[in-house]
């Protein structure tokens, strides 16, 4: 049984919701049925599906959709047994041409091949909009700075292959693939999209992902959008506009019934302006005819141009000037057109933090009305994927290699657009509530304890603040968290190709992060931050926390990976664009740091993010990440413990435990088998040859390139503790014991239990290791070991990390509150290795008096 709770508070209005739920071992077995009820012992109609496996075949997690009715109903229980049977269903029926999905309300249907996305948009039978055109706008540039020529063309995009995912009862998920520009000479800019529908529900989300396939050095993308034709009928002052600003909705018709002879006595004017039908009557008709003579604005735009500022303009046609409407700060993201017929809200998520954005409509007094959703507008400078410099910076921007590999080849963006037919113009409020409502998704997520006590989510420690340290480490936590939180705001740290990222090192001197150094720039997930926030959520429950790290998540997974070319199943390393870094590696692309979304959302996306990487490793042939060290050997490439060989772990974990291949399985065994045969073992290397066809890793002896610090700094002491819970392998347990105890060994212990290959020159940043030897202490049972590992996150001059966390305030360009010694590095690994320290060695805290970290 499962306790569940919204992430958030209960959603106002009806809408399907999708949420994932892990299980014991042997808990749930393989085809054993779910029901969930609501507060009153009602049982929901709940389609429920696995979506990964212990070893011994038994349900680790599922995931379920389900429709909530707006009513109040603040926790739910899922258990064993027959969901209800449902009111209502969405069915989806298949030709040859195309895919219709009917929830009830809302029919659609989709086209197979082709540019038009919908054949036809309709609710309750009456057909409102069509269309959903993937249109991008191409920037050319020619000749030198002071003379560039710019040209400019516009296409459309073209369904290749369309799948039907999930087809109900409950939910239904429609996927299609295409190119947004084809030509007779070359296909370009692939697209995925997905279409959810639940039943009885007048809405469709969308994700659409936008894949980059060429480096544009010469071109650049001016516009991406979606359009969508829309069939309203009535006149012009029965046509109506909404959006949604900071607050609340703003509201016009195509043709104003402001006159000037009635200024103070017009009936008619406020049943305009709140969308009521207007029909010409006697009494009425000298009013009609004045109205009917002010101008018709046919265009409304709304352009979100920084996370800050928004402006809302209209027009009458093309051949006239924009007239400003207003400006404003935060828009919601949410534009209604309408006509006497009813119309179709449009909103794009994270409209302000993936700026720019914009909603447009055109025609509106008209009868070819259009809507169009800019995932990055025309109104903004064009796409630039070109490096910041011309060359690398590796002695002083510490950035990797001095190879030119800055190539955005193969990075994704993945955005959410909600559509909601009506069959009348929707009061503010209802607009209000749908914004809000698709702006944060509702959640039902489970209580820490069950999250906890599943056991199928690492080694993490539940929130316990039973004595003075506990309750002033749980503090810290909360600070480093609430640090970065407010730094996303102070710094504006958004964006379309930036929201979700952090910083890497802060620079005290100019008050800024090292913005414009290479390797301190953008985080891009190195040390993994995106694991940190995903373990404080488990551990916590907060929305707040789960938020910034399903942005973290998105982010990293897309636009700092590859998704196709040369780099395929690795990620682009910290750089001053996401992109730029020469060092192209496993560890950002591991699965580890996104499989928690997936699992806790069920997101399809997400679900091919996993999918991409399982073969990773062969990736490693074209770019072997110690190519500047060793030459190519006898054996395809080489791979280091860690972060290379830990993070293909991670991925043939989660493609085990989501499929139950054996296959990937074998992969870690295989691997650990090698390490078992050494005399070092996972204290060998760290570096070897790799043969990816048959996962072997041959050793090339001890000591050599690669460093330590860099096995443990990047998800490898969770994957490991991770597997040591399921692989039921007592000598994997004590290989990650003996790692962790070796390195709080003296240099001359190392030296003699390694027969001399290692010593203290290999082993840096300790601190990164305090898991590991907590691990130990665990295993050993040994209060002095628990005590170095406790050592290593208390004393400052080890964890690098001062305490308490308490950011000062000063005045520079502006008010601004810094911790002058931050990086994201080690904040995000003292927090990893805090919350599993608090679950090995918890009892073994140091009895002090002290604040932490005032003396060592």
């Amino acid at each position: 049984m499962a306790k569940l709770k919204w992430l958030s508070k209960q959603p106002p209005m009806e809408g399907g919701v999708t949420w994932g739920v892990p299980w014991k071992k042997g808990g749930l077995k393989k085809g054993e049925s779910l029901t969930l009820l609501d507060s009153q012992g009602n049982s929901l109609c709940t389609q429920s599906e696995p979506s990964a496996y212990w070893p011994d075949g038994s349900v680790k997690w599922t995931k379920h959709a389900a429709v909530f009715s707006g009513q109040a109903d603040c926790c739910y229980v899922l258990q064993k047994g027959e969901a209800a049977e449902p009111d209502q269903t969405v069915t989806v029926n298949e030709s040859a041409d195309v895919i219709k999905a009917d929830t009830g309300p809302l029919t659609c249907t989709i086209h197979t091949s082709g540019q038009e996305i919908f054949q036809s948009l309709a609710i309750h039978g009456k057909t409102i909009a069509a269309g959903g055109r993937l249109t991008v706008i191409k920037e050319t540039r020619s000749g030198t700075e002071k003379r560039m020529i710019h040209e400019y063309e516009s296409s459309g995009s073209f369904i290749k292959q369309a799948a039907v995912e999930t087809s109900g009862p409950v939910k239904a998920v429609i996927k299609l693939e295409g190119v947004h520009l084809r030509s007779t000479k070359e296909e370009r800019l692939p697209f995925i999209l997905r279409l959810t529908f639940y039943a009885g529900v007048s809405e469709v989300n969308i994700k659409h992902t936008l894949l980059i396939d060429r480096q544009f050095k010469t071109e650049f993308l001016k516009g991406i959008g979606m359009e969508f034709d829309l069939f309203l009928q009535g006149e012009p002052y029965n046509r109506h506009f909404r959006f949604s600003g900071d607050t609340g909705i703003y509201k016009e018709p195509a043709q104003l019934f402001a006159t000037r002879a009635f200024n103070e006595h017009n009936a008619l004017y406020q049943r305009q302006i709140n969308g009521e039908t207007l029909t010409p009557e006697e009494k009425h008709q000298k009013l009609f005819c004045h109205g009917r003579q002010n101008a018709v604005w046919n265009d409304v735009k709304l352009v979100q141009n920084s996370s800050d500022h928004y402006s809302l303009c209209k027009r009458t046609g093309k051949d006239f000037a924009w007239v400003n409407i207003l400006h404003g700060k935060r828009s919601k993201g949410l534009f209604y057109a309408g006509g006497e017929n009813g119309g179709m809200a449009a909103e794009l998520r994270h409209f302000f933090e993936k700026y720019p954005s914009a909603l447009e409509i055109s025609g509106l007094g008209s009868s070819d009305t259009k809507m169009t959703v800019w995932l990055w507008p025309p109104d903004a400078e064009a796409m630039d994927f070109r490096h910041y410099s011309k060359g690398t910076h590796v002695v002083s921007a510490y950035e990797g290699f001095a190879e030119m590999r800055s190539d955005p080849t193969g990075i994704a963006n993945t955005n959410e657009i909600n559509l909601a037919c009506f069959s009348q113009t929707p009061a503010d409020a209802e607009l209000n509530q749908l914004t809000d409502q698709w702006q944060s998704p509702p959640l039902l997520v489970c209580e820490p304890e069950h999250y906890y006590s599943s056991r199928a989510l690492g080694v993490w420690s539940l929130q316990n603040t039973a004595n003075p340290l506990k309750k002033e480490l749980e503090e810290q936590l909360n600070a480093a968290f609430m640090f970065y939180k407010q730094e996303v705001e102070q710094r504006k740290w958004y964006g379309f190709w930036n929201y979700g990222d952090v910083m890497h090192t802060y620079d005290p001197i100019r008050h800024m992060w090292r913005y414009d150094l290479g390797g301190y720039a953008w985080q891009n997930n190195e040390l993994v931050p995106t694991l940190w926030l995903w373990q404080a959520f488990f551990r916590s429950g907060r929305e707040d926390i789960f938020r910034m790290a399903e942005a973290m998540t998105r982010h990293t997974s897309e636009t700092d990976c590859f998704h196709l070319g040369d780099y395929a199943g690795l990620g682009s390393r910290h750089n001053v664009v996401h992109w730029g870094c020469g060092c192209k590696e496993a560890r950002i692309s591991m699965a580890g740091l996104y499989k928690w979304y997936y699992f806790l959302t069920g997101d399809e996306r997400m679900g091919d993010v996993l999918t991409e990487v399982k073969d990773a490793d062969f990736a490693l042939v074209k770019t072997d990440p110690m190519r500047e060290f060793y030459s190519k050997g006898e054996h395809p490439t080489h791979v280091r413990i860690g972060p290379d060989w830990a993070a293909f772990c991670s991925n043939w974990l989660a493609e085990w435990e989501r499929t139950g291949n054996p296959d990937y399985l074998k992969k870690i065994t295989t691997g650990i088998s090698c390490l078992k045969r050494l005399p070092l073992r996972l204290l060998s290397g760290p570096t070897f040859e790799y043969d990816p066809a048959a996962s072997i890793l041959h050793h090339m002896g001890d000591g050599t390139a690669g460093g330590y610090h860099m096995i443990i700094a990047f998800g490898a002491p969770q994957v490991w503790m991770e597997l040591a819970e399921l692989l039921d392998d007592a000598e994997w347990e004590e290989m990650l014991s003996e790692f962790g105890e070796f390195y709080t060994l003296t240099d001359e212990e190392k030296r003699q239990k390694s027969g001399g290959a290692l010593h203290d020159g290999h082993f840096h940043w300790p601190m990164f290791a305090a898991s590991m030897t907590a691990y130990a202490a665990r295993k050993k049972q040994d209060k002095q070991l628990a005590a170095k590992a406790w050592n290593l996150l208390l004393d400052h001059r080890m964890s690098h990390t001062p305490l308490p966390i308490q950011p000062s305030q000063i005045n520079t360009w502006t008010q601004l509150k810094e911790l002058p010694w931050v990086t994201t590095n080690t904040v995000s690994q003292w927090c990893l290795n805090v919350m599993a320290a608090l679950e090995l060695i918890g009892d073994e805290l140091p009895a002090r008096k002290e604040k932490p970290g005032k003396k060592g």
